[in-house]
């Protein structure tokens, strides 16, 4: 028996789509590189520093993906998150080059 129901366009699945794969692979980027940030950033001890970064990490996970589907558009969600990554980027890479 078909159902009444209006079906979804497929531009709105896709949207939706793309934002659950920002969320979970940019959230994911965005978490790495925080971790790794705090990691090199921290004036404490290394193993203390490490493993602050970890748990942030799940901080910065969970405003990755409420960012995600607060945008507009899909296209704004990809663009903050990889312009959040690389920030971070630039951050650790510029904290690894002056430490070593």
């Amino acid at each position: 028996m078909k159902s009444k129901a209006p079906s979804l366009p497929v531009s709105y699945r896709l949207a939706v789509t793309s934002r659950v794969v920002a969320a979970a692979v940019g959230g994911y980027l965005v978490a790495a590189l925080a971790s790794v940030c705090f990691s090199l950033l921290l004036p404490i001890a290394r193993a203390e520093a490490v493993v602050s970064g970890m748990m942030l990490s799940f901080l910065f996970y969970l405003l990755a993906v409420i960012w995600c589907f607060a945008c507009r558009s899909a296209w704004q969600a990809w663009g903050g998150l990889l312009a959040v990554s690389a920030v971070l980027g630039a951050v650790d890479g510029l904290a690894y080059w002056m430490a070593h």
